[in-house]
């Protein structure tokens, strides 16, 4: 069981992890994801590594725990924006907040600058989160439309398109419309304001 302590008003052990996290946030947003180290979250949060090693776990750890708290972001950016909506006017509106989102996050450039066509990067493509993310975007389990959703966004954000109106209409036109199903109207952005 754990108690509130009566200082910082929580369970310090779980103000002791946000902290951590926090920091580790700030210092890969700062220096990126290779230059960080334990001693340097040490030294920033003040405590000794094995601290952080019994509160957060080893750099690995942290590092997946700072890229679930961004996408845990995200995501309630999206599910916010897309509740109520269905078919292809949620994939475009889920799909321009989470661009919008990603690009506004001090870890979005990193996470997605460390992508490269030319690597493996099946950490992303194939991360359980992101086509979770996906599919829920989509609003149903479809694994192959996950898979080309999460590539249609990284197109997106690799070639941005310098208009966010003109971005909106591209996802409106030709994105959303993949995803209609049997017997739905596709999503006809002149119906709606932009998100």
């Amino acid at each position: 069981m754990t108690r509130q302590d009566w200082l910082v008003g929580t369970d310090r052990r779980s103000e002791a992890v946000e902290r951590i996290f926090a920091a580790a946030a700030e210092l890969v947003s700062q220096q990126g994801f290779e230059a960080f180290t334990i001693d340097a979250l040490s030294a920033r949060v003040h405590c000794s590594p094995a601290t952080i090693y019994r509160h957060a776990g080893g750099k690995a750890a942290i590092l997946e725990g700072v890229v679930r708290r961004l996408s845990a972001r995200i995501v309630r950016h999206v599910s916010e924006a897309i509740d109520g909506l269905h078919g292809s006017e949620r994939i475009v509106t889920a799909l321009v907040v989470a661009l919008d989102h990603i690009r506004s996050e001090p870890l979005g450039p990193l996470m997605m600058g460390a992508i490269r066509p030319d690597q493996n990067n099946g950490w992303l493509t194939g991360s359980p989160l992101v086509e979770e993310l996906a599919e829920r975007m989509i609003g149903r389990s479809d694994p192959l439309a996950a898979q080309w959703l999460i590539r249609v966004t990284l197109a997106l954000w690799y070639f941005p398109v310098k208009d966010r109106e003109a971005e909106y209409e591209i996802a409106a036109r030709f994105v959303g419309p993949s995803f209609t199903v049997e017997g739905e109207t596709a999503f006809r952005p002149e119906n709606v304001a932009a998100q």
